[in-house]
């Protein structure tokens, strides 16, 4: 793997870009919470498709797809950040986040399952905390089934982060927001109540919101328990595909009144909410949300190669 570019503040967050064996392009990410101490919190965001095939519009990595990443092109993600860090791969972190979420659907490819088995193997990391985010779309059934198997023998009593990506409590609506073949929500809560076991950490619904977007409580009431469910409201980012498809109107949650009184309404009925906004130098950095990659491609004569090569050593 060869190290192509990077672009961020290493006290936030910091994208890289590489270009791997194959010849094929990704992207990763690592970041911070200000003002949580690296030794605190330490969050990394790994691609798992060089692509992806969904397309939603308000993501920059549904442009293209060009397949699925090895086992050992996942890992060389996560090992190029460790040994940056933690050169002994001791990673001395209380809370060490790895959001199998950059570009890619990851229930779309079953390595990330062979990375969650195989993670311990490599690295002593007692703050692990591993981090799906899907769209839950259809056909990927092996991979959610095993995925419960996964989180129950190695990530169980809140060692676990599933997150689910439905932007949206209206069923049309999300067609348009995530235009491929998924679960309903009633799927989605139908297969939360059987991954939940007593102590596990409460599962995401993830509602990226544009003003336009529907949002109805009283329909995630009669579909969620709010003793398995969790909801998690963020603003759509300004990425290139969400201005193009104008949907880059980020919402002031403290400010919304309507959306403010639905949040209530969630909250009265036992619901944990969630307001992520981040951090707005995250957007400039382009960590939070969207990608680099394309428009590095398409500009590679203005952009800061580093001359850096990285191997795998000994790992594999």
């Amino acid at each position: 793997m060869k190290i192509l570019f990077k672009s961020g503040n290493e006290d936030i967050a910091t994208v890289y870009i590489a270009k791997m064996d194959s010849g094929k392009y990704l992207e990763f990410v690592e970041s911070l919470q200000p003002p949580l101490e690296r030794s605190e919190k330490w969050v990394l965001i790994v691609s798992t498709l060089f692509g992806c095939p969904v397309g939603c519009p308000i993501c920059d990595a549904g442009s293209y797809y060009n397949g699925k990443l090895s086992e050992k092109e996942i890992f060389s993600q996560i090992d190029f950040l460790i040994r940056k860090r933690f050169p002994d791969l001791k990673v001395n972190v209380k809370k060490f986040k790895i959001q199998f979420a950059r570009m890619g659907e990851p229930a779309f490819n079953t390595s990330v399952l062979n990375v969650l088995k195989n993670f311990n193997n490599h690295y002593e990391a007692p703050g692990f905390l591993p981090s799906i985010s899907t769209v839950a779309p259809v056909g990927c059934n092996n991979f959610f089934s095993n995925l419960v198997s996964v989180k129950k023998d190695l990530y169980a009593d809140g060692n676990f982060q599933m997150q689910f990506s439905v932007h949206s409590t209206s069923e049309k609506y999300r067609d348009i927001a995530i235009p491929v073949k998924k679960w309903s929500l009633r799927e989605i809560a139908k297969y939360g109540n059987s991954f939940y076991n007593h102590g596990d950490r409460k599962i995401t619904l993830n509602f990226a919101i544009s003003r336009d977007t529907p949002f109805l409580p009283e329909i995630i009431e009669d579909v969620f328990n709010p003793e398995i469910f969790l909801i998690k409201l963020t603003p759509v980012n300004p990425t290139r595909t969400a201005v193009k498809n104008r949907l880059d109107n980020i919402l002031d949650l403290s400010r919304e009144t309507e959306l403010s009184k639905k949040i209530e309404k969630l909250r009265s009925a036992g619901f944990s909410i969630i307001e992520s906004v981040g951090e707005l130098e995250e957007n400039r950095i382009g960590s939070n949300c969207g990608q680099h990659l394309l428009e590095f491609l398409g500009r590679k004569k203005d952009r800061m190669f580093i001359p850096y090569e990285y191997k795998l050593e000994k790992l594999y």
